[in-house]
């Protein structure tokens, strides 16, 4: 890959040729992928990108780790609708939000950025079977992708993963186990079964690819706004993967030459379970804590990818928010009635921090933001019914039906 000098530790630096397969340094500490800018500046530009008939994330795959021979696998992935959503902005009292809608993947969530990687990365290195745990939503988006591009997977979730996404696998055809536990278990099966029977490793916080194909959502985001960097993206926040993610698209872009500067994230967690957030705003290491939300997809009371998470909020000059389960709640609704976006709890859990800052006068009146929405409300209707309420029961009457809504 000319693209790509190395792989380097976060932790201790130490440098590693850029296998496809490789998983962490000796130090336990995970890798990061290092690019070649300069040589990236020959391949990639404004013009090339209007003249780029590829919708999807492949787009930019001169800012990807893989072969120039590669052929991409797994599902069409990328190319997500971003959404002005003005009335909302108002409400804000800031001077423009947009809406980036990642639920409209193949299988609903800006996961399949990652799978679709991490499919791609498994076939160059000649693996046909891949595995990884989950809350859910990687789980599906792999066994999605892999069946697409032909490869096996054994996948493990936590028990309590959503009728929705357990669906989902199943469909697929993955070899699923629903572990009695935390994702912390969960993870740590994974682990011993992969390290066992030689699986490729989809788990983000071991596999370094997986974060860069995540951000393709923050490249897709500044070229769909015209590489006018906003000044704020605000980012739910698990196991760290995601932020890290986005951080290392905006990077590339402003490194590259595309833009011309770095946007301020905003790193959002739920209350009962923010072990990202707790580090950055103490200044203390991070420490494990409860997997205490109902909003699944986030509920990561032990982060694997949390250098690379706290390193991305700390060097965008970030800002850290706590948010309760009700607020994730409103912020739902509240979401889908004034965006027409509905996404699931942890996707919108981006949106309740930001509606939380507004409510404590901590936006600033003339910032340009934009939201991440992860996941599409459908992964978990059992949620979403909760939280909305049944429908008005009636007959075929037309009276009975004027009387309930008062408009008799």
């Amino acid at each position: 890959m000319k693209n790509v000098k190395c792989c380097k530790c976060v932790r201790c630096g130490k440098e590693y040729p850029a296998a496809p397969d490789i998983t962490t340094c000796e130090c336990g500490g995970i890798l990061d992928v290092i690019y070649d800018y300069e040589y990236i500046k020959t391949k990639i530009s404004k013009e090339s990108l209007a003249q780029c008939g590829d919708p999807t994330m492949w787009r930019y795959r001169a800012m990807l780790p893989i072969e120039e021979d590669t052929v991409p696998q797994g599902l069409r992935v990328g190319g997500s609708p971003i959404y002005e959503a003005d009335n909302i902005a108002r409400n804000l009292g800031i001077k423009k939000l947009y809406i980036k809608d990642d639920g409209i993947n193949p299988t609903s969530s800006l996961k399949d950025r990652a799978s679709a990687m991490a499919v791609t990365k498994a076939v160059e290195a000649g693996y046909r079977t891949i595995a990884c745990s989950s809350t859910g939503n990687a789980a599906s988006s792999l066994a999605g992708n892999a069946a697409k591009a032909g490869l096996k997977t054994y996948i493990f979730v936590p028990d309590r993963a959503p009728k929705g996404k357990i669906a989902q696998l199943m469909m697929f055809g993955a070899n699923l186990t629903a572990v009695r536990g935390t994702y912390e278990e969960t993870f740590e099966l994974s682990k011993k079964a992969i390290d066992k029977y030689g699986w490729y490793n989809r788990n983000a916080a071991i596999n370094p690819y997986l974060s860069e194909g995540k951000k393709t959502v923050a490249h897709e985001i500044l070229e769909q706004l015209d590489f006018e960097t906003p000044d704020y993206v605000a980012v739910s926040v698990g196991d760290g993967c995601t932020i890290a993610g986005v951080y290392k698209g905006l990077y590339d872009m402003y490194m590259a030459g595309l833009t011309d500067k770095i946007p301020r994230l905003i790193s959002v967690q739920a209350e009962g379970c923010c072990p990202i957030n707790t580090a950055v705003i103490t200044g203390e290491p991070w420490t494990p804590q409860e997997e205490n939300t109902y909003a699944d997809s986030i509920a990561v009371g032990v982060p694997r990818n949390a250098d690379k998470a706290i390193k991305a909020i700390i060097d965008s000059d970030g800002i850290c928010v706590n948010v309760s389960d009700d607020e994730i709640r409103a912020a739902q609704r509240y979401l889908a009635k004034n965006a027409g976006v509905f996404g699931e709890p942890a996707g919108v859990t981006a949106a309740a921090g930001l509606i939380k800052l507004s409510r404590e006068g901590k936006l600033d009146k003339d910032a340009t933001i934009v939201s991440i929405v992860t996941g599409n409300g459908l992964k978990d209707i059992e949620s979403a019914i909760q939280n909305c309420g049944a429908p008005v029961s009636c007959g075929n009457d037309l009276e009975e039906f004027e009387e309930k809504f008062g408009l008799a």
